[in-house]
């Protein structure tokens, strides 16, 4: 099993999120996805037996957000979390929950569930 997964390693991959509502419309903090043009700076993740490494986002007027307005819980965004090809494309998507100024002040809070799935690719 280890000789698997040390062979799928060696090829490219990429984790990819399935995020949705549990229920809907969403209309208390949504998920937003920034385009690619985002700017990542590498950010210390500590946990009490270790320290890993994630990334944060600097600011960057040229940021274009994206949302589902009133997204329902028969609908799903796909997030590109990881991609382990360095050859220039985007490997990561910025996203984050926000706070809608539109969303009625009665709005059920968010239920949301997400989904990490491994892809290998056999190129």
């Amino acid at each position: 099993m280890g000789e698997e997964a040390d062979e799928l390693l060696r090829r490219r991959f990429e984790i990819i999120n399935v995020w949705r509502p549990i229920r809907g419309p969403l209309r208390d903090a949504p998920l937003a996805v920034c385009d690619a043009v985002t700017d990542f700076v590498p950010s210390d993740l500590v946990y009490r037996v270790r320290t890993g490494e994630t990334n944060r986002v600097r600011y960057n007027p040229a940021h274009r957000w994206f949302y589902v307005p009133e997204m329902r819980a028969d609908e799903a965004i796909l997030i590109k979390c990881y991609d382990s090809a360095e050859d220039g494309r985007d490997r990561f998507t910025a996203h984050s929950t926000f706070e809608d100024p539109t969303a009625p002040a009665d709005a059920l809070p968010r239920e949301s569930i997400e989904l990490r799935t491994l892809v290998f690719h056999n190129a």
